[in-house]
């Protein structure tokens, strides 16, 4: 079996701040055609790290600030992906890049629901870098929902990292649903055809802003999870 440890030293070295391993096992509940290995039929492991964006721009009292923030994490995480792919390609490991957000195929004008091909924030939580919050964000201990999120897929078994246990949303706690000026938020999904239009507005000049992030910026963990209740859950 390749060396996890190394993989992942040298996913950190290249400039990720946080990185993980999931077995592909792991994905069975991925919908039809948004499995890992309906995207590369030989993958056995997916490598899903993240990149911490800024986290004062989640306060600007203006939307460029966040805009700008996460628009260049998202190409820098891009770019990192493929650095990624090229350092594990010269270490003898195949492997298939996935985008960190798009392209992808999957579109439904309708409702205006796309779906990514990977979903980045479920294969952040199978490889064991944050659990899954009521704003359907990934929450890491560390960071919080400040990350941006890119992955790998490796023809290769490397070392699971374990799921993480501890715990993102208090039971009572619905401030990113009662916060949402679109009420897209149900504490299990997003409703896209409602989120879209703030969370993707574009301007008469034509810039795609991010207007709209409260389910974000409202989250008590927005900026890493309290330090007595992520211990208390851990195992």
């Amino acid at each position: 079996m390749i060396d996890s440890k190394l993989v992942k030293e040298t996913v950190k070295a290249l400039g990720a701040d946080l990185c993980g391993v999931a077995p592909v096992e792991r994905f069975g509940g991925a919908p039809e055609g948004f499995h890992p290995t309906d995207i590369w039929s030989s993958c056995k492991s997916v490598i899903v790290f993240a990149k911490k964006l800024p986290s004062q721009s989640l306060f600007a009292d203006n939307c460029i600030p966040y805009t700008f923030v996460n628009t260049m994490l998202t190409q820098e995480v891009d770019w990192l992906i493929i650095e990624i792919s090229l350092k594990l390609e010269a270490m003898g490991i195949a492997n298939v890049p996935i985008p960190s957000d798009d392209p992808y195929l999957h579109w439904e004008a309708d409702r205006s629901y796309g779906r990514a091909i990977l979903s980045m924030k479920h294969a952040g939580y199978l490889a064991g870098l944050g659990v899954l919050g009521k704003n359907t964000l990934l929450i890491n201990g560390d960071y919080g929902n400040m990350i941006q999120i890119g992955a790998v897929l490796v023809a290769a078994e490397l070392e699971p990292d374990p799921i993480a246990t501890y715990e993102a949303c208090m039971a009572d706690c619905i401030l990113c649903l009662d916060s949402c000026p679109a009420q897209a938020l149900d504490g299990v999904t997003v409703n896209q055809q409602l989120c879209r239009p703030l969370s993707n507005y574009k301007t008469e000049k034509g810039y795609i802003l991010k207007k709209c992030y409260e389910c974000r910026k409202v989250c008590p963990n927005a900026l890493g999870i309290v330090g007595e209740r992520r211990r208390s859950t851990q195992t």
